[in-house]
């Protein structure tokens, strides 16, 4: 037997089962025939733990079984004979001694539902008879493969303590006393030493196989929450990007939709911005697949990840779309600061700006981004209560749930809410060091 201890096959008698390959490819037919009943039905992923119930036998079990039932009843033969020529016996023990033998040797067939019960028999009934010494070592070796070892060690104590009792009861004519002890009492050890043997080699399969199955629930939970995070990082990145770019396109769209009477100029230079924003969000678009597909690195339109010395840039472009923002910039030097940091202070900076076009129009917003090494960058982005009603946008606060986590991945803290004067704020910490 050579079963792969990572396959899981179903088990059903000995029936072929059919064993699941990772990623829906086409079950690999295998046979339980030539497994040992005990292992098939561990190895049986529909049976529960703890799972009680008589086994059916396998092809391997029928064989096996007849195989020591030949056993048995070769070395009944021997000790019949035996204990035909011992002159100690009468003829009438002779006919008991046979009896008892044939007897034995039908139990030989009820060992797999009996090891304890028949291994117990079997210690008395082989203390009285030489010709159920067959049957005797196959039930200690029986006891010794399906049950721990404390059943063997006091079975097989009592079985090796009672030999110089059966010798002195009924000595062999031909052979010397104590060679007949020692030799009967080596024999059952090394049954007993055999079973156990078996017993180990079988729990260290089904080790194998529960070890490969963990190893393939891991390995499902790992690749699960590797597709969770790359899709929540396309999220993430997709939100971030686009929706600056989106939200400009929406103020000067719907200033071309209430306004169709507006100077030719203004016109031009709305149409200007909304194609220029259009053009960056393809450019942004492309940007966030080529960061995904390819890491933190410079994607291949060319154009690198935006850092803290962009804020300018973001910062003149929601100016342009009519927003009213200060920057106030305490930095020394923007460029020195990492760039993953920087990255993240944009994003969270860029987002911020977003929701105040979409939450809080028409009101002044203050980005303060301050900060030096080993002490920390901050972003603070404040703005008052808008000056007048605002619809309810949809999906309102998803953004705030990204730029937390993001600002969490980075090693750092974000914290937002609503102030008394109905305003709004948000402040991020980010290490630098």
């Amino acid at each position: 037997m050579n079963d792969s201890a990572a396959t899981r096959p179903a088990v059903d008698g000995g029936r072929p089962v059919g064993v699941d390959h990772p990623g829906g490819a086409e079950p690999v037919v295998r046979s339980t025939w030539f497994l040992p009943s005990a292992v098939a039905a561990e190895l049986d992923p529909d049976r529960k733990d703890g799972e009680g119930g008589r086994v059916r036998r396998t092809l391997r079990d029928w064989g096996v079984d007849f195989c020591f039932f030949l056993i048995a009843v070769f070395i009944g033969l021997i000790g019949a004979d035996g204990a035909a020529k011992n002159p100690t016996l009468s003829e009438n023990m002779v006919v008991l001694d046979q009896l008892v033998g044939a007897a034995s040797c039908a139990a030989v067939w009820l060992r797999r539902r009996w090891p304890v019960g028949l291994a117990a028999a079997m210690l008395l009934v082989g203390s009285v008879s030489d010709s159920a010494g067959g049957t005797t070592l196959v039930a200690y070796f029986t006891l010794a493969v399906h049950r721990p070892f404390k059943y063997s060690a006091l079975i097989g104590g009592l079985a090796v303590a009672s030999v110089p009792l059966f010798y002195w009861l009924r000595p062999d004519g031909e052979t010397p006393y104590l060679v007949s002890v020692g030799l009967i009492s080596m024999v059952i050890v090394l049954v007993f030493a055999w079973g156990m043997l078996v017993r180990s080699r079988r729990q260290l399969l089904i080790a194998l196989r529960d070890r490969a199955r963990r190893a393939e629930n891991e390995a499902a939970l790992r690749a699960e929450q590797a597709q969770r995070l790359a899709r929540e990082a396309i999220a993430r990145e997709m939100h971030d990007v686009l929706a600056h770019r989106l939200t400009l396109l929406s103020v000067h769209a719907g200033a071309l939709e209430f306004r169709p009477d507006a100077p030719q100029a203004e016109i031009a230079r709305a149409a200007g911005v909304i194609r220029e924003s259009a053009h960056e969000a393809l450019q942004d678009l492309r940007q966030v697949i080529g960061v995904l597909r390819g890491g933190e690195a410079e994607t291949s339109s060319g154009r690198p990840q935006p850092t803290l010395a962009a804020l300018d840039t973001l910062v003149a472009e929601s100016r342009d779309a009519g927003m009213k923002v200060e920057l106030d910039l305490r930095v020394a030097d923007p460029k020195a600061v990492p760039a993953a940091i920087g990255r993240t202070a944009y994003r969270i900076a860029q987002e911020a700006l977003t929701n105040a076009r979409k939450h809080a129009p028409g009101a002044e917003v203050t980005v303060t981004v301050a900060g030096a090494p080993d002490e920390g960058l901050t972003v603070t982005v404040r703005n008052p209560a808008p000056p007048g009603d605002v619809p309810p946008v949809p999906g309102s606060g998803q953004g705030l749930i990204g730029l937390t986590e993001r600002a969490s991945l980075a090693g750092g803290r974000l914290a937002h809410g609503a102030g008394r004067d109905g305003g709004f704020a948000v402040e991020a910490w980010l290490p630098w060091g």
